[in-house]
């Protein structure tokens, strides 16, 4: 749905993104992440044709931006990182106004309204006045102008900028109606906690160039290794240790407190199987978890490695 080919942007002597190539499917919801500069905002920004890009190919939804734009950004919903609001206009006015101007006929625009309104959860601010509305209410009401035509590929810029924790719960059950329903979705941000709870995969941006991107898990297994098993025992620890040795793909037990922590380089299947062994051998497990880092070590590892 998203295919970006050798992507090169050009601003007089300063190359702001350098050979950029990247996919995002139908279902998969990709975070777009790096610093501040990376070239995150500018990479949308050609994306939707607002920019025009040295080189390149950019195709949404099968469309090819640069050849046909209309079309292209027929298919399209963007959502900036301070979105413009008309203030003295109703909540149902204001994405009024913008789905006549996606050219929803007027007997369509109610219900496009309600449905909009209701995936943010907004449906009882439907005629409060924009400006009486909180931030975190305003992105959703932005995201909610964003779905009015329901594009087929969704380009969000910060797009949990302001929302309190509830709507941060509220935004990852959008998104994963979204994704549900075929769409495709690239979110950029520079706040990692917040994307490891929306994505399915990840596009790290280090000085305008994609150092890494693809599924979660997979670059953090390519990055970062496998991460570890969390382990509580009851009693005797002692054979623990034993059949940990015996399996290849652990490191030494360390204990924290009263849990056990294994390094571990093996898969879901693989963790499974030593659970299995240590319930064989004995071992009382109240708990077996697998654990992985987070985003924010994913990028240190990546931007250590790229400036390196």
């Amino acid at each position: 749905m998203i295919r970006v080919r050798d992507l090169r942007v050009d601003y007089d002597n300063l190359c702001a993104v350098r050979d950029l190539s990247l996919g995002v499917g139908p279902g998969e919801v990709c975070g777009l992440i790096g610093p501040n500069g990376a070239g995150k905002t500018t990479t949308m920004l050609a994306m939707l044709g607002l920019i025009e890009p040295t080189y390149g190919t950019i195709e949404l939804a099968g469309v090819d931006m640069r050849e046909r734009p209309r079309d292209a950004c027929r298919v399209v919903g963007f959502m900036p990182g301070f979105p413009p609001l008309y203030e003295d206009l109703l909540c149902w006015e204001f994405l009024d106004l913008y789905a006549a101007s996606y050219g929803l006929p007027r007997a369509d625009r109610p219900a496009a309204i309600d449905r909009a309104l209701g995936l943010v959860g907004l449906t009882e601010k439907r005629s409060a006045m924009v400006a009486e509305v909180s931030r975190g209410m305003r992105q959703r009401l932005t995201l909610a102008k964003t779905l009015i035509p329901e594009p087929r590929v969704l380009l969000l810029d910060e797009p949990a900028s302001g929302l309190d924790p509830q709507g941060r719960i509220d935004l990852k059950n959008i998104l994963r109606t979204l994704a549900a329903e075929g769409k495709s979705v690239l979110i950029s941000s520079h706040i990692l906690a917040e994307m490891s709870e929306f994505c399915t995969s990840v596009a790290i941006m280090e000085r305008g160039r994609l150092v890494i991107s693809g599924a979660i898990a997979a670059i953090q297994e390519r990055v970062l290794g496998g991460g570890s098993l969390v382990v509580e025992v009851l009693g005797d620890a002692a054979p623990l240790a034993v059949i940990v040795a015996a399996d290849p793909l652990a490191g030494p037990v360390v204990r924290d407190g009263e849990m056990y922590l294994i390094p571990y380089r093996g898969d879901a299947a693989q963790s499974s199987d030593l659970l299995a062994a240590l319930v064989r051998g004995g071992v009382r497990v109240v708990s077996f978890t697998r654990k992985r880092e987070g985003l924010e070590e994913l990028f240190l590892k990546v931007g250590a490695t790229q400036r390196s």
